[in-house]
């Protein structure tokens, strides 16, 4: 016996077709609901839902398997058959966490859930405590990042499915790691929706770079809500999620009196008193405002933390300049650093040239811990031009700066995938629309893209061939190679000094002092009985060390403790303590 469920409110007639049966639903109810018991249903059965006159099988938008693809049949799944091991998980706190961004697809040269579990070793001896996965929802085509997604309750197949899925997150809370899912709520991939068949889940009202915007506010606004909140928790209950990353926030378009992010961490907070441990979700947003991670007792939305882009271009800014390249422009200088590292937004209300227009709200009485940091992610990497990393752009000694501010700043830090060992592989941009005419749209619109900035059309990856996605997958065997090797050794100091120390894992802003010098190019920062110290610029500087403080890590030799000081060579960081470690 199973019972099938579907809301579609403007439908005159549903039937469920179940393997060469099709059965007429009842409804609608009042909010549009039907359903069909039907009592030879079975796990593993095929089905799909009949509209009125149109012939045309549609998949469930609430599917869990859709193992023939996005266009076909879905499947029935038993969310309870999986033998768990980890009843007595409780996860890391996200304020002590090192968050770790990965692609299943591209994170081994199998790009399956399975693989994925043959490295979790080594996350976990590198010091990571949560992984951070790129959305797995499906979606069409051979290969993608994942943010085209159109069954949004189902698992991409070719990754090891549902079952793959649940194998993998077990295996992640066998070894310590927590995982967090990206999932993506403001918008259906262009290919592959059929959930307009069903339902008014956009709305033309209005409009986001991706086209019509979720319908948050508008008739049927509740059901849609429900979609999406449902989806969340499916998330966190079935497949034993530690919590979510909600991409691009700021293109939710929601004027009612409980904005979605409320309702929705409203609910998560409910599922995370039923489950006995606790779930957390983290936004991205560009709005720089302090409400998307206030409580929602101070009247915030109650997100969790937040990806914060000005600490990004903060940094990146000062490693490599990049002028005439949007926002970039609004930065560069240390004080801009010194500021997303002691008040979180560079812009917090004042004029942005590159917007023209004052941006973002000053952060107030919230802890750092609210804040992911980062100097590479899948955007800021494969949104380059030629998916160029850090290591591609700056030499060793720079990015090992760089990755040092982050791991050592008050944020939350995430490092990208490969980033700990300077990969020398790129993550370039790629997808496979099977609509020839999107896939000719999207490869032709990131040619002209990229000729504003002096690019040539032959330089730049074609997103739709095979190769730009096999191109971007991890190289292994590197790792412990010159270079690499160097890398990954700082990067696993640098996090196991954090995790290590009471200074660097306390939150508060105000216990940071930053002092710089614009001209020298040399920044301090004073973390309690910790100071970080480092030098871009191209001279030798010799620093002040009153306090007698040891050196716990050097990014590069050279750097040297002097009667009164410290000396550090161009591009290099060095750590100095008085903790007992």
């Amino acid at each position: 016996m199973h019972e099938f469920e579907v809301w579609a409110p403007n439908a005159k007639r549903i039937s469920v077709k179940v393997g060469d049966a099709v059965h007429a639903m009842s409804g609608p109810d009042v909010r549009g609901n039907w359903k069909v018991s039907i009592a030879d249903a079975e796990y593993g059965m095929d089905y799909a839902f009949l509209l009125d006159d149109d012939m045309t099988p549609y998949p469930d938008p609430r599917s869990a398997w859709q193992p023939h693809g996005v266009h076909s049949a879905s499947r029935l799944y038993d969310q309870h058959a999986f033998a768990w091991s980890d009843e007595r998980w409780q996860g890391p706190p996200l304020t002590g966490a090192v968050i770790y961004e990965l692609h299943i697809g591209t994170f081994t040269s199998e790009g399956t859930f399975d693989a994925a579990i043959g490295r979790l070793d080594y996350l976990f001896d590198l010091g990571i405590t949560h992984i951070e996965i790129m959305p797995v929802a499906a979606f069409p085509g051979e290969h993608g990042w994942g943010y085209d997604g159109v069954s949004l309750f189902a698992v991409r197949d070719s990754y090891g499915g549902p079952d793959g899925l649940k194998r993998l997150v077990d295996a992640c809370h066998a070894r310590g790691l927590a995982v967090l899912l990206d999932v993506v709520y403001n918008h259906f991939g262009p290919v592959g929706n059929y959930t307009g068949k069903f339902g008014p889940y956009i709305t033309d009202r209005h409009h986001t770079p991706w086209g019509s915007a979720m319908n948050f506010e508008a008739a049927g606004s509740d059901e849609v809500r429900r979609y999406f909140c449902d989806n969340a928790l499916m998330w966190m209950r079935d497949y034993h999620m530690d919590g979510l990353r909600l991409d691009a926030v700021h293109e939710f378009v929601d004027r009612s009196a409980m904005h979605f992010m409320e309702q929705l961490s409203a609910e998560v907070e409910v599922m995370s008193a039923r489950l006995g441990r606790r779930l957390v979700l983290i936004a991205e947003s560009d709005l720089n405002d302090p409400r998307v991670v206030t409580p929602r007792e101070a009247g915030g939305y109650g997100m969790d933390a937040q990806w914060n882009d000005d600490f990004h271009h903060a940094l990146f800014a000062l490693l490599h300049a990049e002028k005439g390249s949007g926002y970039y422009d609004d930065f560069g200088s240390f004080a801009d650093l010194a500021k997303a590292l002691t008040k979180m937004f560079v812009y917090d209300g004042v004029y942005s040239g590159y917007r023209k227009h004052s941006h973002g709200r000053r952060v107030e009485g919230l802890s750092a811990h609210h804040f992911v940091g980062f100097i590479q992610n899948h955007d800021q990497v494969g949104n380059r031009a030629t998916g160029d990393r850090l290591g591609h752009i700056v030499r060793l000694a720079r990015a090992k700066v760089a990755v040092g501010i982050v791991l050592m700043a008050p944020v939350i830090p995430m490092l990208f995938q490969g980033e700990e060992f300077a990969a020398s592989t790129p993550f370039q941009y790629f997808a496979d629309h099977d609509d020839p005419a999107m896939a000719k749209a999207v490869s032709e619109g990131r040619k002209r893209e990229f000729a504003a900035f002096g690019w040539k059309a032959e330089e730049i990856p074609d997103p739709e061939k095979r190769e730009t996605f096999e191109r971007s997958k991890l190289d292994w065997s590197e790792i412990h190679e010159g270079e690499h090797g160097e890398m990954l050794e700082w990067v696993r100091s640098l996090i196991h000094l954090r995790r290590g120390s009471v200074a660097l894992n306390d939150g508060d802003p105000l216990h940071v002092t930053v002092e710089f010098d614009e001209k020298q190019r040399w920044l301090t920062m004073d973390r309690g009985s910790v100071r970080i110290v480092c030098n871009l610029g191209d001279q030798m500087v010799e620093l002040e060390n009153l306090d007698g403080l040891s050196i716990r890590l050097a990014s590069q030799q050279g750097i040297a403790l002097t009667a009164r000081g410290i000396r550090l060579p161009p591009d290099s960081l060095a750590v100095l303590s008085s903790e007992d470690l």
